[in-house]
């Protein structure tokens, strides 16, 4: 059975199709940008082929996703003879709130339901549906299933996921924390587990997803039960834009003083913070390193808040798990910035984690181990995978 994997953002689409019989190969992937504004990007990959990169107006989802049928089917760059050949698609759903605990055939009830959701995440969700929608027309004869950022942490107790409001606002509002990257961190978890030689069923793993969008996840014996980002994926670490944790009043204080309405104040913490806010350059990692290195003071701050926000959770979730096994690096940053996990892990040998600094350097977009023999904590970067997640559960339900 051959597998249309979609994400679609707010102004993207990411694909992957996969052949998923007798084991998961991957077909083809690519991104659709700048959905909606006066020229937009489409870059396809196809394997064993020639990548295909085009500009050309992509007004709505719609049409993006209408290039990227094309595409696969395109006799020259494609992968496929006929959109028959699919045999289901699966969408990635950042937010599936208490009423999705794992992924679901999406049918008119589902849609509904994910349509009620969209206030729970204005960012992600409406744009998860618009792609849902327009699939949904352009492949009416398959299955679609939807695939949930915040499933992976249904398992997280009262006491993680409540907030000290009072409880009607969880009870009759669903305030509470939900926690994403969910597909992520249930993904690397086991591999993590199997790369170490330990029981996945029986182990205490720290997952770090570093990335423009940052979270950690505390599993205990395969299943989440704490994890940084909250309500919506603002709270938790320092990020590429989003504030992270934050005193409440701070935003009651700014409101007033500067005189901001709610949606001014959702794009401060959303698009203006993080990594960009604080040193006034950029979202990207290497560039705060840059100026870190060329002794800007803003990057230098950047770089040494986003590593002790990082080090100071991986403490708070050894202490909730009562030990660690593992600490695994994946995501972006995780996967790739060797220089950030060698700041992440200083002074973490009070946890039996020591760092291997040559094998740190080694491991960058490869799983590997990069703590030294002698650690009690295995570290360790694994490579994520989230397409295949959204794709293996698809495949498992129908």
């Amino acid at each position: 059975m051959k597998i249309l994997v979609l994400n679609c953002g707010s102004s993207s689409i990411k694909y992957q199709l996969l052949e998923m019989e007798p084991q998961p190969e991957l077909l083809a992937k690519g991104l659709v940008e700048r959905v909606g504004l006066e020229m937009g990007e489409f870059t396809h990959k196809p394997v064993g082929k020639e990548k295909c990169y085009v500009q050309t107006p992509i007004p709505t989802h719609e049409e993006g996703i209408k290039l990227v049928l094309n595409m696969l089917t395109d006799p020259e760059h494609g992968v496929i003879k006929s959109l028959d050949e699919i045999g289901a698609v699966g969408h990635r759903v950042a937010h599936g709130g208490e009423f999705f605990k794992e992924s679901v055939v999406i049918g008119d009830k589902e849609r509904e339901e994910i349509s009620k959701l969209c206030a729970l995440a204005p960012l992600h969700n409406p744009a998860s549906l618009t792609g849902i929608d327009a699939m949904k027309k352009l492949l009416p004869n398959v299955k679609h299933v939807g695939v949930f950022d915040t499933s992976f942490h249904q398992t997280m107790p009262e006491e993680a996921f409540l907030y000290a409001l009072p409880f009607e606002y969880y009870s009759e509002k669903k305030i509470r924390r939900y926690g994403f990257h969910g597909t992520s961190h249930k993904y690397v978890g086991p591999k993590a587990a199997e790369l170490v030689g330990i029981p996945y069923e029986n182990s205490k793993i720290i997952s770090c997803h570093l990335g423009n969008g940052a979270s950690i996840c505390a599993i205990k014996n395969g299943k989440s039960i704490d994890t940084s980002m909250g309500f919506t994926p603002v709270e938790g670490l320092v990020m590429g834009t989003r504030v992270g944790d934050l005193d409440a009043g701070v935003l009651l204080y700014i409101m007033d003083t500067e005189g901001l309405n709610t949606k001014e104040m959702n794009a401060l913490i959303n698009k203006k913070s993080g990594l960009l806010g604080i040193s006034g350059k950029s979202v990207d990692m290497r560039d705060i390193r840059a100026g870190r290195d060329a002794g800007d003071e803003r990057s230098t701050d950047a770089f040494n808040m986003f590593a002790y926000r990082v080090r100071k959770y991986i403490g708070a979730y050894a202490a909730a798990m009562g030990g660690v096994d593992v600490i695994l690096f994946t995501g972006g940053i995780g996967e790739n910035a060797w220089f950030q996990r060698e700041k992440i892990c200083e002074n973490l040998e009070w946890l039996g984690a020591k760092l291997d600094p040559e094998a740190n350097q080694k491991y960058c977009g490869e799983d590997g181990i990069i703590s030294t023999p002698d650690s009690t904590t295995k570290l360790v970067v694994v490579t994520t995978n989230e397409e295949l997640v959204i794709a293996t559960d698809t495949y498992n339900l129908l």
